[in-house]
């Protein structure tokens, strides 16, 4: 699929450079430039469209360079057809070519808009009420950090420090806490960000499909087994299709990613849930926002993931959705008595622009009836 997706990329920007090519020749400067004549005036519309592309590619990357192509493609069709309707009221071609200006303005303003939502941290609320006698419990959490693309290990302490303010009973990371390209060194630092959180009952964390690195530990320097060491020096649980017990109250239930149920590696909700007190409040940590009837099915109370990155484009929010891919895209619902919140990420994948939603950090607090028994230390 993502061999489609890429490769529909790569020909959209061929055609679309091809495309701009055509209108920056209608610019009246660059006739003007070119003599009236058409080769040169072609040649220096392959100079913008050159300009545009290596300059965004030189400070975003080749894939994020495509995307502006695309944008801009997209929204100078929109601007020329409102530009020749415009003429046709008007009766008479205007001196100006409008299309271009304002197609180059509004492109460069929306994705400027989209670098900000993606570079940028929110802070995303959310509260679950059960009837279950569990009392209160707040959770912050957040997922799809790939350390190095939008922020480095160093620069990922600020938004902890940030998550410490919200005095969480719990972190947890739901997944791709490090992207294929995250070096040792941001990797190292940010669990070392990670160390320094102070909370009731404990940080924890779960696989993402991109965190034992897609091309072998000798890409980047260290696989999954490297990384979960890391995490738990700086006092992290690692979860892997595992329960732990908050306070005789929660059950926190991490799963393996469902890339490894391909390989037989990942336990079903059905055996994860086996036996669990049902007056307790079962929590999921699990990645990728795809198994929802089964989840339900079990009965767990709240499962949070990530994956998704909110859709991350417009008018691609629901991709994921429509192709069967994801049963969530972004936000919170609930299906039966299950509660259900998928966040956009704290950060990016190697896209660079967010349009359709922020980065964020959720944090969500649990309210359920007083506790009637005396609570008791966390247990394993």
């Amino acid at each position: 699929m993502w061999a489609l997706i890429l490769g529909g990329l790569v020909l959209g920007s061929v055609l679309g450079m091809i495309y701009l090519v055509s209108r920056f020749m209608k610019f009246p400067i660059v006739r003007k430039a070119a003599g009236g004549k058409k080769l040169p005036a072609l040649l220096l519309g392959i100079l913008a469209v050159a300009g545009i592309v290596c300059g965004t590619g030189a400070a975003f990357g080749a894939i994020n360079a495509e995307i502006v192509v695309l944008h801009l493609v997209f929204v100078w069709l929109v601007c020329d057809g409102a530009y020749r309707i415009a003429e046709k009221k008007r009766g008479k071609k205007f001196g100006r070519y409008y299309a271009g200006i304002f197609a180059l303005g509004i492109t460069a303003v929306y994705l400027t808009c989209g670098w900000y939502l993606a570079n940028h941290v929110w802070r995303t609320p959310y509260t679950v009420e059960t009837d279950k006698a569990v009392g209160s419990l707040r959770i912050v959490q957040f997922a799809d950090s790939h350390v190095g693309n939008t922020f480095s290990g160093e620069e990922f302490a600020g938004w902890v420090e940030d998550m410490q303010e919200e005095n969480p009973d719990i972190v947890v990371i739901t997944g791709d806490y490090v992207d294929d390209d995250t070096s040792w060194e941001d990797m190292a630092a940010a669990c070392r960000a990670l160390g320094t959180l102070e909370t009731t009952y404990g940080v924890y964390y779960v696989f993402g499909n991109h965190d034992r690195g897609y091309y072998g530990p000798g890409y980047r320097g260290y696989g999954g087994g490297e990384l979960a060491a890391e995490l738990e020096k700086n006092n992290v649980t690692v979860l892997e299709d595992e329960t732990v017990v908050l306070d005789g109250r929660f059950y926190l239930i991490g799963r393996r990613d469902r890339w490894e149920e391909q390989a037989g590696g990942r336990a079903s909700m059905e055996e994860l849930t086996a036996g669990l007190d049902p007056e307790k409040f079962s929590i999921v940590l699990d990645h990728q926002p795809h198994d929802y009837d089964a989840q339900e099915a079990a009965g767990v109370d709240l499962v949070l993931s990530g994956h998704t990155h909110g859709g991350q484009l417009i008018p691609l929010n629901r991709m994921g959705e429509w192709l069967g891919l994801d049963d969530k895209s972004y936000g919170m619902e609930k299906r039966g008595n299950t509660s259900f919140v998928v966040t956009s990420g704290i950060s990016d994948w190697v896209i660079q622009f967010k349009t359709g939603c922020r980065s964020e950090y959720v944090v969500i607090d649990i309210q359920g009836q007083k506790v009637q028994t005396e609570r008791i230390q966390t247990e394993h």
